[in-house]
């Protein structure tokens, strides 16, 4: 074995014994040293990831184990395969520095050939129905339809990335992201594109930490032309995928390749999701995707029922466009309600039968609107208190309780995330936290606590 192959094996030695056996398994057992000279030692990691790892993680451990066995004056050179098993795609960068800053122009051409040459063999989990052909636009959703088709059309430009659209359930933020994979698809059949859920990301990751393999599912992802995550609200206090996700966006971020999210919130409305992160999906442009109009909603009852053979009257139409005012799935819903019972009962489509459709579809009283006013003037009064006071600094007990009351309430009927509360009652996140907690803990042990929660919440509801 050649000298320097021996060498690195005592640093390996080294490093083991102070980062343990499991880490060393995962970061140091696939990495290799292919050359030294004129004090160069050369080591192949499997990916710039790995590269970008040691340089953050693991530097000063890893000089320090070069410097014993190599002596003072070694450097060290990193190089992969951008292109997996292909030698042509090899890059080598020096350390020391931090490595997901260097620009290196061999590796940029690299990634930008890669589209071109690499093929697909993976499901990209596009549904060919959710195009933009099928996508019904109105005033609404003028402007997220728009730069939904720019970014689908230009890949290539660095507008909108990452692209952030939020939403309620079932106003078509799906169909609008799938519609951007599907065009992309279209236009370049070699491109890299996967829509995932963020559950489904969830789940890849756990079974990558199960096998110990989370080196490589970071890898493959980084290796994405454009990636569409579905539902972002579900990465909401999980550490570990947060964790995984962030060097996929850095490396797809720095090569311009397309970040796209929905989520049910705004970026600052996330809960249980580190602050780095959420700065990060506020670097291209974030939009919401509103409930559809009454002309938008009439479009696609026009739509919908024509693309199932339907012949709605004027009336009906009108009818659902009004009585249906939440969302695309629920329009979608009552057009199929009217498609099958008409089959069924061999009957036509008349006023009538749209009407039965609609009463077991769309519930006509409407659960009461909470918002943090009401909440506090609600709160306020069975303190008997006046309402400045709750946004006081005062620490009375009267005062304090029906604060935390507030808190507690503002998070269970209300969409505001913690910090959100906290700005309106110019409170610190953290003591947000606590007063929920607080009032959460007592509910389980004090009837009279439940007592004031339900009168509260009476005079609130009705």
């Amino acid at each position: 074995m050649i000298d320097y192959k021996n060498k690195w094996n005592r640093c390996l030695d080294k490093i083991r014994s102070n980062i343990g056996e499991n880490r060393f398994a995962v970061w140091f057992s696939k990495v290799s040293a292919t050359d030294f000279r004129d004090h160069k030692l050369v080591l192949r990691v499997p990916s710039r990831f790995f590269m970008e790892k040691f340089e953050d993680d693991f530097y000063n451990i890893l000089n320090s184990a070069l410097k014993s066995e190599f002596g003072p004056g070694v450097q060290l050179t990193y190089e992969y395969f951008a292109i997996k098993d292909d030698s042509g795609s090899k890059i080598e960068i020096q350390s020391p520095q931090h490595s997901h800053l260097l620009k290196n122009k061999l590796e940029q051409s690299v990634a930008n050939r890669a589209v071109e040459e690499r093929g697909n063999d993976f499901d990209p989990q596009l549904n060919s129905s959710l195009n933009f052909e099928n996508y019904c636009v109105g005033r609404s959703n003028k402007l997220p339809f728009t730069i939904a088709e720019h970014i689908a059309n230009h890949p290539e430009k660095s507008d909108f990335n990452p692209f952030f659209l939020y939403g309620n359930v079932g106003v078509g933020k799906t169909h609008l992201i799938q519609a951007i994979g599907i065009r992309i698809k279209e236009r370049h059949p070699r491109a890299r594109v996967l829509f995932v859920t963020m559950r489904h990301f969830q789940n890849l990751y756990a079974n990558a930490t199960i096998k110990k393999e989370i080196p490589e599912f970071i890898h493959w992802f980084q290796g994405m032309d454009a990636i569409l995550f579905d539902d972002l609200q579900e990465l909401s206090g999980k550490t570990g995928t947060a964790e995984a996700l962030f060097p996929i966006f850095n490396h797809l971020h720095q090569s311009n390749k397309k970040l796209i999210f929905t989520c049910d919130r705004p970026p600052m409305e996330l809960d249980g999701i580190a602050d780095r992160l959420i700065d990060r999906f506020k670097w291209g442009i974030t939009e919401p995707l509103e409930n559809p109009d009454y002309e938008l909603r009439r479009k696609i009852l026009e739509f919908k029922s024509k693309r199932n053979g339907l012949d709605l009257s004027e009336e009906i139409i009108d009818m659902i466009a009004q009585s249906a005012t939440s969302s695309v799935r629920e329009l979608e819903g009552i057009v199929m309600g009217l498609y099958t019972r008409s089959i069924t009962e061999n009957a036509p489509i008349t006023v009538e039968l749209a009407e039965k459709v609609i009463s077991h579809l769309v519930r006509k009283v409407e659960k009461k609107s909470v918002n943090f006013d009401m909440i506090v003037e609600n709160t306020a009064e069975f303190y008997r208190l006046n309402p400045d006071a709750i946004f006081s600094k005062s620490r009375l007990r009267d005062i304090a309780d029906a604060r935390q009351m507030i808190m507690y309430l503002c998070k269970k009927h209300t969409g505001l995330s913690s910090p959100a509360i906290g700005a309106k009652l110019n409170r610190k996140h953290a003591t947000v936290l606590h007063g929920i907690s607080a009032v959460a803990d007592r509910l389980e042990v004090s009837k009279e606590l439940n007592d004031t929660v339900a009168a509260i919440e009476k005079a609130m509801l009705g």
